[in-house]
């Protein structure tokens, strides 16, 4: 969003040695010139079938930030799309990976396209680049397939950094796309989640997340070297312990679809330091337009990647330079389009910092 247009300084020609002494002139203060570029994919689909609509035109838009209507470009042409794939490889998840070393043959015809490109990323307390931005499908799917698990601890929120950092060389005519299939849960990460989402804004990436099932991953995972249990019986958990919200979360992870998301994301935006996120991968889907994912089988998982597939194929890209910019704080971004019974989604906003004069 902030592309820095450059520093234009004034400059004065020298005066001839013959003439007169000139009173001193004041030097101009160099300048800062900024441009704001927000980018905002909408997804338009019908209300009594559920198919995504096409054949929309630039006109059938409107897009308000902060209530005030903007001047838009609508892209409705196909944009060659860069990738990240980052996968989850710690041992949590060693029942899961064989499911994900077979999609690499879906990546080209479902995700990228003929004019695609992809880079694998694997990570557990390191980062793991399984194959650069290629191309060739075989390459991707070979890469796929040599994902291996590693230690325990899963950097979640720092591999999403890093994947929006190999983003960020891609071409400016290409869609940033990154797909992360992982557990919502951190291990081990030393960023934030503000830092992650602001990366992924700055950016113009968007995030989908196919979420493995922290359930089927502690089944299918080895359980840790049995050590002596010292606890007393009195610390014990009961048996049958009744369901509650709390314990359905803790087992299935996430907080599900919240109508309270943009009042928190405006908290993580302002970094405050009571704010607690169970589940990462929600905001970065939410806050980046994406959408969130889950599987326990393979099939699941090869219908989570059909979904993301024909989803980020049927939007329509709509880009805007603010003319709020003198409001700091969080833009909310409303869109309409010029058609009945249709449901439309975007990024709910972004972050603006406050300009100085």
């Amino acid at each position: 969003m902030l592309l820095t247009a450059g520093w234009l300084a004034a400059w004065q020609t020298p005066a001839q040695q013959s003439a007169p002494e000139a009173p001193e002139a004041t030097a101009e203060k160099p300048f800062t010139i900024t441009t704001h570029v927000v980018q905002a994919p909408v997804t338009v689909i019908d209300k009594h079938n559920d198919t995504y609509v096409d054949g929309l035109q630039p006109q059938d838009f409107k897009l308000f930030d902060n209530g005030k209507e903007q001047n838009i470009h609508v892209d409705v042409t196909y944009q060659p799309i860069s990738m990240v794939i980052a996968v989850q490889a710690s041992d949590q998840v060693e029942g899961i990976l064989p499911k994900i070393n077979r999609i690499g043959s879906m990546i080209e015809p479902v995700l990228i396209g003929e004019q695609g490109e992809a880079a694998v990323l694997a990570f557990d307390h390191r980062f793991r680049v399984m194959q650069d931005f290629t191309s060739d499908p075989n390459k991707i799917e070979a890469a796929i397939k040599k994902i291996t698990p590693g230690s325990r601890t899963s950097r979640l929120k720092d591999a999403v950094v890093e994947s929006v950092r190999m983003l960020h060389g891609r071409p400016a005519n290409r869609r940033r796309i990154l797909l992360v299939i992982s557990e919502v849960r951190d291990k081990g990460s030393e960023g934030k989640v503000r830092e992650g989402l602001l990366d992924i804004q700055m950016n113009n990436v968007e995030l989908y997340s196919v979420d493995i099932s922290r359930m089927m991953a502690g089944l299918l995972s080895p359980g840790p070297i049995p050590r002596p249990d010292n606890n007393p019986p009195a610390m014990m958990p009961l048996p049958n312990e009744p369901s509650t919200p709390t314990t359905v979360m803790q087992a299935y992870g996430g907080q599900g679809n919240s109508v309270q998301f943009v009042p928190m994301l405006v908290e993580i935006y302002k970094d405050t330091k009571a704010i607690f996120v169970d589940n990462p991968l929600e905001v970065y889907a939410k806050g980046s337009g994406g959408t969130q994912f889950s599987f326990a089988k393979q099939k699941g998982l090869e219908e989570a990647i059909q979904s993301i597939g024909r989803e980020i194929h049927s939007q329509y890209i709509i880009t805007y330079t603010p003319n709020n910019l003198q409001e700091g704080g969080f833009h909310e971004i409303e869109v309409d389009v010029n058609r009945r019974d249709v449901k439309v989604r975007t990024r709910p906003g972004y972050w603006m910092a406050s300009l100085q004069k």
